[in-house]
């Protein structure tokens, strides 16, 4: 199972690399630069908005479904028309609850046009999630590394053409942007239905109340769980809005920074979508997952910390070359969000490993205590510091929540960094910013200079700290 997760995190890491920070930083960094910030602001709060009700139109099902597909593959020809079936009902009750709460919520008028839309897109992405569990859940791993880049893909060549365009760019507008994700999210979901759809003996579409009602009552934990994730990610964006008299405009700048957060949270969602199905089978045939844990999290804490290591001494310099907008301010937000990126990291292992292991019970008492923090924190920080509140919010959250699933995952499954692993982290940690300071300090060059040799330097040192070891990368390919 190790030498499957090295070669196929390598292949979903090179796939996503090539493709998904450039759209982040080309095309959904274009938009924000091309239209009103005010524009851009409102779109970020309504995705938001949209984004705390998804669990309605999903409902654990991706979750359960990928666990229970990766134990029982023949399971498919039962399992997917049925939860077609439920994701069709979940996709219209959500539709409504978020257009009823929008209402209850005082949204004016003029906003939900653009909000029904992006609320279909979130149907589609939950579509798309769904049936890329399939495809994973049956051991495709590497064309689901591609399907997860697919509506990316689209995405650049439809808005690149719109931006690039001097007589598209001069007229762009919001709206174009979510109508582009419309037409690439549908268009990947239907290839990802295709793909699954080959693999079955019989298809037939059918409303059998006992099995979803069962499907349900299985999936409800991974639904809860799934919800409260969401809406302390998510809930900052939609309080900026809310809460201040300029929350459009502080809306934007926070959505500025969250992107480059979002770029890091990218490679720890793809560890976490590829390790659930593989945890899941270890667990059931009982194979230890010591090794892999430890060996997954040394990778992916490695990297966390050398974003924030060469991040921590070019945070306004990023901002200001990035946006139009770019400030110091901006750059205190960024230095928040990242700093909550290794927490998010940890979580992305941890997390899995315990929703692998069906202790959902205990995590959703951990993300409720979560949610807590962060709303009261909000509430306290967002009036008086505004953007940057909403961040240190976020920071103060995902460190409560990874520090509580490392001490869960110790009492449930006994699994620990060991002495050796800490130390090479905390090292590389320490190094990794001396690194940093010493050329930002002592080497009059230009900051992208600076930025790209602690990078590179950093990934030296993290081989040669064994953090990533190339040593037992090839040995296990090769075996």
């Amino acid at each position: 199972m190790k030498r499957e997760f090295i070669i196929n995190i390598l292949f979903l890491l090179a796939v996503n690399l090539l493709i998904k920070p450039f759209y982040l930083f080309g095309i959904d960094r274009g938009v924000q630069n091309t239209v009103p910030p005010e524009d851009y602001g409102l779109y970020f709060a309504l995705f938001n908005f949209t984004f705390l009700f998804q669990i309605v139109t999903d409902f654990g099902i991706q979750n359960f479904n990928n666990r229970n597909l990766s134990q029982h593959r023949q399971l498919l020809d039962k399992y997917l028309p049925n939860m077609l079936m439920l994701k069709g009902l979940l996709a219209i009750s959500y539709l409504i609850l978020v257009l009823a709460t929008a209402w209850l919520a005082g949204y004016q008028a003029s906003y939900y046009y653009l909000l029904f839309v992006i609320a279909i897109n979130q149907v589609l992405s939950s579509l798309l999630l769904y049936l890329r569990t399939n495809v994973s859940g049956l051991g495709m791993y590497r064309i689901d590394s591609l399907l997860s880049v697919t509506d990316r893909l689209l995405l650049i060549a439809i808005v690149g053409i719109l931006l690039w365009t001097p007589h598209f760019q001069a007229n762009f507008q919001i709206e174009w942007f979510v109508y582009a994700q419309t037409f690439a999210l549908g268009s990947t979901a239907l290839l990802a239905f295709f793909i699954a759809f080959r693999k079955l003996k019989y298809f037939r579409l059918r409303l059998q109340a006992a099995f979803l009602w069962m499907l349900l009552r299985k999936s409800w934990p991974y639904a809860l769980a799934v919800f409260l994730m969401s809406t302390y990610n998510r809930i900052d964006g939609v309080m900026l809005e809310r809460l201040l008299v300029d929350g459009k405009l502080e809306a934007n700048i926070y959505a500025s920074a969250y992107r480059l957060f979002e770029a890091g949270n990218m490679i720890g969602f793809l560890f976490a979508s590829l390790l659930l199905p593989i945890f899941s089978r270890m667990l059931k045939t009982g194979e230890t997952v010591d090794e892999l844990v430890e060996f997954s999290s040394k990778m992916i804490l490695a990297g966390a910390l050398i974003l924030v290591s060469s991040t921590a001494f070019h945070h306004t310099a990023i901002m200001e070359a990035l946006y139009v907008s770019g400030s110091a301010y901006s750059g205190r937000v960024l230095l928040y969000l990242l700093a909550s990126f290794v927490a998010v990291s940890g979580t992305y292992i941890l997390g899995t490993l315990l929703v692998a292991n069906d202790n959902l019970k205990q995590l959703n008492y951990v993300f409720v205590g979560g949610l807590l923090l962060n709303i009261i924190l909000n509430i306290s920080l967002i009036p008086s510091l505004k953007a940057e509140g909403a961040a240190m919010a976020t920071c103060a959250t995902q460190w409560l929540v990874f520090l509580a699933e490392i001490y869960l995952s110790y009492r449930l499954l006994r699994i620990h960094l060991s002495v050796k692993a800490f130390t090479q982290l905390l090292l590389f940690f320490v190094f990794t910013l001396l690194i940093a300071y010493c050329l930002k300090e002592f080497f009059n060059v230009y900051w992208f200079w600076q930025f790209l040799a602690t990078v590179m330097m950093s990934g030296v040192l993290a081989f040669l700290l064994k953090l990533i070891d190339l040593n037992s990368i090839l040995m296990w390919r090769k075996k």
